[in-house]
């Protein structure tokens, strides 16, 4: 695995620490309220959902991969799905918060370590919209990887270490962060990210039907599609 595969493998974990939602709010506030080592068994739970979800997405699309080397212009699947994913990024109606009394009172019932890590691990995994993700990053980037287990392990064991990384960081700076994300600021985080999704989704699609020969998709981007 080269090195180009290494640096979008770290700034797709990092694009996905800053993925507004309910995750990412719950993480925020269990620092706030209960501390930095609560937010990390809950972060834990976090990437196993990560990681299942990863997991089902490869060995359920072997056969879609092993046809993509065959058939460059199934990246239509790969692209469509990040599209749709992109879409009810942008579209979706913003939701309310609850505010930290609700969230205290909830959290006061969880001073178990465990109990926080299968809160983070089942918030994460009733998510559909991530296994569509992660199955549309697959998609993608086992062909360019030549389907070689050993790299693809590699590229998403980077994804997950860098994304726990940049989530250690938001952990220590939870109060900061929770001040500063206004629901307007929250609103364009969510919609910037949407729009990227929907580009990458685009330039993949053109990868399936423009020849290799006239389209160098990783020419024109330098971020692998997520």
């Amino acid at each position: 695995m080269d090195f180009f595969h290494i640096k979008n493998a770290v700034f797709i974990g990092f694009f996905l620490a800053f993925m507004i939602g309910p995750v990412f709010f719950k993480l925020l506030q269990t620092s706030i309220l209960k501390g930095a080592r609560y937010a990390i068994a809950f972060d834990l739970g976090v990437i196993l959902g990560d990681i299942t979800f990863i997991l089902l997405a490869y060995f359920g699309s072997r056969p879609v991969l092993k046809e993509i080397k065959n058939d460059p212009r199934l990246f239509l699947l790969g692209g469509v799905i990040l599209i749709i994913y992109g879409l009810i990024i942008l579209l979706g109606k913003p939701k309310k918060e609850k505010d930290d009394t609700e969230v205290d009172l909830k959290l006061s019932t969880s001073n178990d370590y465990l109990k926080l890590f299968i809160n983070g691990f089942f918030l994460n995994f009733i998510n559909v919209g991530v296994l569509a993700f992660w199955l549309g990053l697959i998609v993608v980037i086992g062909p360019a990887l030549d389907m070689n287990p050993l790299y693809i392990f590699w590229y998403f064991t980077l994804i997950i270490g860098s994304y726990f990384v940049t989530d250690m960081v938001k952990i220590l700076l939870a109060k900061q962060l929770k001040h500063k994300l206004t629901p307007k600021v929250v609103l364009q985080i969510k919609k910037t990210m949407g729009f990227i999704l929907i580009v990458f989704g685009i330039f993949m699609m053109l990868k399936g039907f423009i020849p290799k020969d006239d389209f160098n998709f990783d020419n024109y981007i330098e971020t692998p599609n997520n």
